[in-house]
């Protein structure tokens, strides 16, 4: 599991090898991960908006940036967390990801940026 905290909004990611949606021999490696986000501070935040930065053993870099995640803009209140499940797909067996949140704080709109957590995507078989 790879972690991060910023301003009391832990990122914590774990990531997995999805072999049944990969197609090997057409070099597309399939990987979900799942994040959670645990408000650990005393304001109701909201997530707004993702970018992130994924990078493939072939040297190859791509940014997304969009609204939400999987089509949501969650709120999340003190000492609660909110959990997503989403993927990648790359051309090789090995990679990584990192990125930031946009977070808003519900009391006073101000927004600010949360870190994920730099973490790898890798295939079983790479790791022997």
């Amino acid at each position: 599991m790879f972690v991060a905290i910023t301003r009391d909004i832990k990122i914590t990611v774990e990531s997995f090898f999805q072999e049944e949606y990969s197609n090997i021999q057409m070099n597309n490696y399939v990987y979900a991960y799942r994040i959670t986000i645990d408000n650990q501070s005393n304001h109701i935040v909201q997530l707004l908006s993702r970018h992130w930065h994924i990078t493939d053993s072939l040297g190859t870099k791509r940014e997304v940036i969009g609204d939400g995640v999987i089509g949501k803009t969650p709120i999340i209140y003190p000492n609660e967390s909110f959990k997503y499940i989403s993927g990648c797909n790359l051309p090789s067996d090995f990679g990584q990801m990192y990125g930031t949140y946009t977070m808003r704080k519900i009391n006073d709109g101000k927004t600010f940026q949360v870190t994920i957590p730099k973490f790898v995507l890798v295939a079983p078989f790479k790791l022997n």
